[in-house]
């Protein structure tokens, strides 16, 4: 599990204590964690994410999430494989007995999609969020850092970050909650909050994930 704390606003975050590092520089979920141990502890944890340009009220993060749905899936990936079909804008979670748990998110939109195979690299809840330079650029009304935990903080509830660059799965604030089930990203994985914490729970360090059009 990964426990988290705040200082200075900004949340901090570790995975089994460990020290780590990671630079997805997406402007859907950039994340940058830097990280520096002392005496075994983690001192310091940046989470900085980036995310979609709309914000809502207040964040609610759900204490228990319902699945979307179970339904009939391939029995060619093993159990607890994700597998984000495109088309479909449509993210499963397999079950290995012929099932799979079905939820629907966006993906990137045209020109930032991605397909193929990586794993999952961290979890982290509620983590802060910073808008990079491209996004700025397109978008200057935007704050430089929003705290996590914000209800204007586009990461949402969870943030699940992946061994591929400029990709994670996340979140979204109230009014981004219309995008899920559209190409709208700058190549992340948007799900709405009550899934992305469902789908947190079944995850680990290292689960499969593949992309497919």
């Amino acid at each position: 599990m990964a426990t988290a704390w705040r200082s200075r606003g900004v949340f901090m975050f570790a995975h089994r204590g460990e020290p780590f590092r990671s630079n997805l520089l997406d402007g859907t979920s950039m994340i940058r964690i830097l990280l520096s141990t002392h005496s075994n502890r983690l001192r310091c944890v940046k989470a900085c994410l980036t995310g979609a340009m709309s914000f809502g009220p207040a964040l609610s993060i759900p204490q228990i999430a319902q699945a979307r749905e179970i339904v009939n899936f391939s029995q060619d990936y093993p159990a607890g494989t994700i597998i984000i079909r495109q088309s479909e804008r449509r993210l499963y979670f397999t079950n290995g007995d012929g099932t799979a748990v079905r939820y629907p998110v966006a993906i990137g939109k045209a020109g930032k999609a991605w397909a193929g195979e990586t794993s999952v690299k961290g979890k982290f809840v509620a983590p802060a969020w910073e808008a990079p330079d491209v996004v700025l650029r397109d978008h200057p009304q935007l704050s430089h850092m929003i705290p996590g935990g914000s209800a204007r903080n586009p990461m949402g509830a969870a943030a699940i970050t992946l061994n591929l660059s400029e990709v994670a799965i996340h979140g979204t604030t109230a009014s981004m909650r219309k995008s899920v089930g559209t190409a709208a990203s700058y190549g992340c994985i948007r799900m709405y909050n009550e899934d992305v914490m469902d789908l947190f729970r079944r995850v680990d360090i290292g689960t499969p994930v593949i992309a497919v059009p």
